[in-house]
């Protein structure tokens, strides 16, 4: 036998499993080799959904209540983030359907599950600290999860990854506000 023949049959699919995954309709996209985790990478999306959420409403906050001279350009600022954030927010939840959860919105424990803080800041460079700050937090969490998933759901890995380097940009676009 060769050593091309040995590769290809050690790069054999398993059938069994492939039969088995189409068994289950109702499940939709989550197969068997989705495992016992399943529901703990929901507790993390549902944790992650409340940080983002928190952050919309920060930035939001910070949007309408900015003031001075360098405010139009930083409130604009403030507001396009919080559209991004709600695009995260929306994403996450989206995955959190695929794997067969529920998203939680609700607003009775939105601060609680946050990783991020909301902040009530009157005065502008505090806001932008604020924002930085909690950046930095969502790029931490993100990094983390995306260590614990590894490669049992490289669905969510990336997902996870595309929000980390939104939330890289909105980091560096702080610090550039912070220092300007």
């Amino acid at each position: 036998m060769s050593k091309t023949t040995s590769q290809a049959e050690h790069l054999a699919l398993d059938e069994k499993a492939i039969r088995a995954a189409a068994t289950h309709l109702d499940e939709g996209a989550v197969t068997p080799s989705y495992g016992p985790w399943r529901d703990g990478i929901v507790k993390l999306l549902n944790d992650a959904l409340a940080t983002e959420l928190v952050c919309v409403l920060r930035y939001k906050r910070h949007h309408f209540t900015a003031h001075g001279m360098a405010s139009p350009k930083v409130a604009e600022e403030f507001m396009v983030h919080a559209v991004e954030e709600a695009a995260h927010a929306d994403r996450l939840a989206r995955r959190i359907v695929q794997l067969g959860g529920e998203p939680d919105f609700s607003p009775d424990s939105l601060s609680a599950r946050s990783n991020a803080r909301y902040d009530t800041s009157s005065e502008l460079q505090a806001m932008v600290k604020a924002n930085l700050i909690a950046e930095r937090v969502a790029i931490e969490t993100y990094r983390q999860m995306i260590d614990l998933i590894g490669d049992t759901d490289p669905t969510t890995r990336r997902l996870l990854e595309d929000i980390l380097g939104d939330e890289e940009e909105h980091a560096d676009e702080m610090k550039d506000l912070l220092e300007g």
